[in-house]
């Protein structure tokens, strides 16, 4: 005899936690809401009630009646690579913590996005955007947005936060290069280097651009030569490369200042693996990022550091004073950086 499936049970509804749990409709509403002030033990008795009866907040229905998606896009040119994997981790898990989820986009090569991309972000109206990249300019990206207001990392030249743009509003996380920079260059002027490169990022990069101005300005102020310029894309074996030419063809140099860390590790390598030469005491090297890695005993990385946490923490703020202040003009954070001294410079 052939078994005949069992009915699907009918789907809980808010009102039925509510007369089981002995409260209000409003109470189950809040007790879904981190965020909502409510007794922990009444919350707790409703969550549990709540999955006792298999019931879950119709996301959809919150958003019609609320207005908010709880969504919130991320772009980013690269979800791989090690300082964006560990910015995306952590934001995430902040995020959710706020009741929010995330929607990932990635660019093209050339950090830009595709509008029909942007036309398909668009259907998930989500409450914020945070565009690591500089290319899906705010007059593209506010185009393809309802209510949302983007948010921008941004990296000032001048080492002080730029003043608010014309034109559409957007919200800014201002990283200010400038400390942390000046304390890469004295330490290295103080163990006697002269002769400095820049091993740079990806040429589309704003970051990489704006770190090698600060850091030819600083120099400059300082009594140093120019930087020697090393081809870079951010990545190992690129930085590699370019440090064995470096040495073999341009002269060398007493100390690399490398764009990021992964492309520190890849000049550390080959000056100990292929150039033979000793780190630090041949040739000093400084990173930046200070991703988790650059803490491992292999590198041991001095490098200037971003702050994931209170930079992701910053984020979050912005998007939180967003949607309280909706019509707000363009609101900022600002964070600086700083050095972190481990065994690559001496």
């Amino acid at each position: 005899m052939t078994e005949i499936p069992a009915t699907r049970m009918a789907r809980a509804t808010a009102e039925m936690v509510a007369e089981r749990a002995n409260v209000s409709r409003v109470a189950v509403s809040r007790a879904f809401n981190p965020n909502a002030s409510l007794r922990p033990d009444k919350r707790e008795l409703i969550l549990r009630i709540a999955r006792e009866l298999n019931y879950f907040p119709d996301r959809a229905a919150r958003t019609l009646v609320s207005g908010r998606s709880h969504l919130i896009g991320v772009i980013v040119p690269d979800v791989c690579s090690y300082w964006e994997s560990q910015e995306i981790d952590t934001l995430t898990s902040a995020l959710q913590n706020e009741g929010f989820a995330t929607l990932l986009f990635k660019t093209r090569t050339d950090y830009s996005m595709d509008e029909q991309l942007l036309a398909y972000m668009r259907g998930f109206n989500p409450d914020s955007v945070i565009a690591f990249v500089e290319n899906v300019k705010p007059q593209i990206l506010t185009r393809f947005l309802d209510r949302a207001v983007p948010i921008y990392v941004d990296y000032p030249h001048s080492g002080v936060a730029s003043p608010a743009e014309s034109g559409p509003v957007f919200d800014r996380l201002n990283i200010l290069q400038r400390d942390g920079i000046e304390q890469a260059i004295a330490l290295l002027q103080g163990f006697g280097a002269s002769r400095i490169a820049y091993l740079a990022g990806k040429t589309k990069s704003r970051a990489s651009a704006a770190r090698e101005t600060m850091l030819r300005t600083i120099m400059n102020e300082r009594g140093l030569a120019p930087p020697i310029q090393m081809a870079g894309d951010f990545g190992y074996e690129a930085a590699f490369q370019s440090t064995i030419d470096l040495f073999k063809v341009a002269g060398g140099a007493d100390a690399i200042f490398a764009a990021n860390d992964v492309s520190a590790f890849g000049a550390l390598d080959a000056l100990r693996h292929e150039l033979g030469l000793r780190v630090p005491q041949d040739v000093s090297v400084i990173g930046f990022d200070d991703i988790a890695q650059a803490n491992w005993k292999s590198y041991n990385l001095t490098t200037v550091k971003f702050d994931l946490e209170a930079r992701v923490r910053a984020l979050v703020r912005l998007i939180l004073r967003r949607l309280n202040e909706p019509d707000s003009p363009g609101l900022e954070e600002t964070l600086s950086t700083r050095l972190v001294v481990r065994g690559t410079v001496g």
